[in-house]
């Protein structure tokens, strides 16, 4: 399971280099082979990268191409994800290069945060990520499933 929050830094080439607690969880899951892809999230504000453990990833792309077709937000939510699944395998240094697409897509400069979130992982733009966090959602609905949530 991936938690916590982690502040990291990208290189020049677009290296990051993973912490060694989540490598340690990437690679007795996955032997550090990860997929890196766009999340789906049309507001530009929480626009952010997946990390999946490659062990994990099938799965959730076969869920995704049984979404229907003839549906705009699926096939937005499709495109999105498949089209930019990059997969990727961490370096002997727990480095891993992302592809300038993605990097452009999230945003993504010089400081990062690596947020976990169970069976995967969020990478932000640090900047980014201190907006979503100052931002309280007060207009949005609670989910029925929040209701009866137990802390």
């Amino acid at each position: 399971m991936y938690s916590g929050s982690h502040s990291i830094s990208m290189d020049a080439k677009g290296r990051i280099a993973v912490p060694t607690r989540v490598r340690e969880l990437l690679m007795e899951e996955c032997e550090g082979r990860i997929v890196v892809t766009a999340n789906p999230e049309a507001d530009v504000a929480e626009r952010c990268l997946w990390v999946y453990p490659e062990s994990q990833w099938g799965e959730i792309q076969r869920k995704l191409e049984e979404l229907p077709t003839f549906n705009k937000l699926a096939r937005r939510t499709k495109r999105l994800l498949i089209g930019h699944a990059t997969s990727l395998e961490l370096d002997g240094n727990g480095r891993v290069l992302l592809p300038p697409t993605l990097r452009t897509y999230a945003g993504l400069d010089k400081k990062l945060m690596l947020v976990g979130q169970g069976n995967k992982l969020e990478l932000w733009a640090e900047e980014r990520w201190q907006l979503w966090l100052d931002d309280v959602g007060e207009d949005e609905e609670v989910p029925a499933e929040m209701l009866s949530l137990t802390l």
